[in-house]
């Protein structure tokens, strides 16, 4: 098994810091877009376990990060809960007709039906545990509740958010029934991939900002911990992940609490503010800026920084967010050499 970044994770002594990079399957690489041509499009290419696996293995190779993140996709949950789903070129991903009504949300398949419907990811999953080195972990993923509703309410990306605000403070009960819903077929997802062979799992809340921190709790925060617990309870030796961005307000006022392991720090917190607050409950993983890869010394410093404020006590190097397409690849490379050497000084 992948020991020294599980090991990291769980807090437990390893030789040196494991790195991993936020942007699953390398999008960066050119490799990448050589097996998307063959997919066809993005959407093909998730439910292509072959392919999928490929592209997820693509970064290990290149650019030698201690964990793989799968490839796939956070809205093949609606998608398969009812959502009709298509990702349109200068777009992004659309879903024709969104979540509206009280009637509308009944009718989406939920719970174990939904999960057992995305057997594409179990298959990725059960090919990269067969081509993994077995120092390599695997980290398994999802979107939060609240992220895959903004989709699903919105029906597309958004920069306000205001179908999903309005539904928050004039309906709160309704974007309540979507955030349960979803939050049962998410709990039975991850539970699956585990079972698949994921070695980790993460939570992602891209759109975590969005929320004032006052309103976090309720409509994100607490339904995240609801899935870790039920995580934990069934296999408590997984570590889990949470990853809310932009929440920096709501970490400050020590509102972070839960059963997990590992919490991803964005790049607009100070590691140094999330290691005051959390340090001891959580092993912290970020948080360099991702623009700092397009400079080689920057990088340095940041990792340097990071090292400085850490130590290497309970924390994982990582980028405070997804890596950019247009980043070098021997700019990518750099990051991970330096977070690798600082580690065994």
């Amino acid at each position: 098994m992948s020991k020294i970044f599980v090991d990291a994770c769980l807090r437990k002594e390893t030789p040196y810091t494991p790195v991993w990079m936020m942007r699953q399957a390398g999008r960066y690489l050119p490799e990448y877009m050589e097996v998307r041509k063959q997919a066809g499009d993005f959407l093909s290419l998730c439910h292509n376990p072959e392919l999928a696996c490929e592209v997820t293995i693509q970064p290990l190779d290149i650019v030698g990060v201690d964990a793989a993140i799968l490839f796939s996709d956070i809205l093949v949950i609606p998608n398969e809960m009812g959502m009709a789903l298509k990702f349109v070129k200068g777009e992004g991903p659309i879903f024709d007709k969104p979540v509206e009504t009280e009637a509308e949300v009944d009718a989406l398949l939920g719970g174990e039906e939904a999960a057992n419907r995305l057997t594409y990811v179990y298959e990725t999953i059960k090919l990269l545990k067969q081509r993994l080195p077995e120092d390599k972990a695997l980290i398994g993923f999802t979107g939060a509740p609240w992220t895959l509703a903004t989709y699903m309410i919105e029906g597309q990306g958004t920069k306000t958010y205001n179908i999903c605000k309005k539904m928050m403070y004039s309906n709160p009960e309704l974007l309540h029934k979507i955030l349960k819903k979803v939050t049962q077929v998410v709990k039975f997802y991850m539970i699956k991939q585990i079972e698949a062979g994921a070695d980790v799992v993460q939570i992602f809340d891209s759109w975590a900002s969005a929320i004032e921190p006052s309103k976090y709790d309720e409509f994100s925060w607490k339904y995240m911990v609801e899935i870790s617990d039920f995580v934990k309870e069934k296999y408590p030796h997984i570590p889990v992940i949470m990853f809310p961005k932009g929440v920096s307000a709501f970490i400050e006022r020590g509102l972070v609490y839960g059963n997990f392991d590992v919490f991803g720090v964005d790049w607009g917190t100070p590691m140094a503010l999330a290691k005051e607050k959390l340090g001891n409950k959580y092993v912290l993983q970020g948080n360099m800026e991702p623009c700092r890869l397009y400079s080689k010394e920057k990088t340095t410093e940041c990792v340097e920084s990071l090292q400085n404020i850490m130590q290497g006590e309970g924390h994982i190097f990582n980028l405070g967010h997804g890596i950019l397409p247009d980043v070098p690849v021997e700019n990518a490379i750099h990051f991970v050499k330096e977070c690798q050497r600082v580690s065994k000084k």
